[in-house]
């Protein structure tokens, strides 16, 4: 049926969800939906089934939560990496973030997000108690003292509470909780940080003072 945007129903359903996408608005969206129309089908379709495979087949590291190809992802199953060593990130984006400055040879933990009451996000939201089991599961292996947990997450109130909840959960397993470097500015988000200065804070993390 032809309405007074689009020429084409199937146009417009195609504009609408490419615009339900985080960034993409609608003129943005339609310039995109017309470069895919004008595309050889076989383009399209590898496009598609690149996005399918993406949804249906990716997996989470079942070590770090970190997205994978497999059932542990590669930083994981490097035996070069320091495993006693655990940055604590957010989100996948900022391992992704802290592996481009090349300054950190530890391997990670991806929490899904932060403890946000206004967002109804709390600790069992999280893979807080995972990340616990872990670190405890490392002291039956090693000394305390070797083992250190990173808290690379955002300086703004969130990050700051989810930090210092996991702080307390760690306290009786007696290992070394760090923090990176206030290089970055108050609730900067890693991903927006640049390299020089993101790998500095890593470098210069300093012990965490709740």
């Amino acid at each position: 049926m032809y309405s007074e945007k689009y020429p084409s129903k199937l146009l417009q359903e195609a504009v609408e969800s490419i615009g339900s996408l985080p960034g993409v608005g609608r003129r943005s969206a339609l310039k995109l939906a017309l470069h895919l129309l004008r595309q050889p089908a076989e383009n399209v379709s590898h496009f598609t089934r690149a996005i399918d495979r993406l949804r249906n087949e990716v997996k989470y590291c079942s070590i770090c939560r970190m997205i994978s190809d497999g059932d542990v992802c590669g930083i994981c199953s490097d035996r070069k990496r320091d495993h006693k060593t655990i940055c604590v990130v957010e989100s996948v984006r900022d391992v992704m973030s802290i592996e481009k400055t090349r300054q950190y040879t530890g391997v990670y933990h991806v929490l899904g997000g932060i403890i946000s009451p206004i967002e109804g996000t709390g600790p069992s939201d999280l893979t807080i108690a995972d990340l616990v089991s872990r670190v405890t599961a490392l002291t039956a292996e090693f000394p305390p003292q070797e083992i250190e947990v990173i808290f690379a997450l955002s300086g703004d109130v969130e990050g700051e509470t989810t930090a210092f909840y996991i702080y307390r959960q760690l306290s009786a397993t007696g290992v070394k909780v760090s923090t990176l470097a206030r290089g970055l500015g108050f609730g900067d988000d890693l991903d927006y940080a640049d390299e020089l200065t993101l790998g500095r804070s890593i470098v210069n993390r300093q012990i965490f003072r709740p």
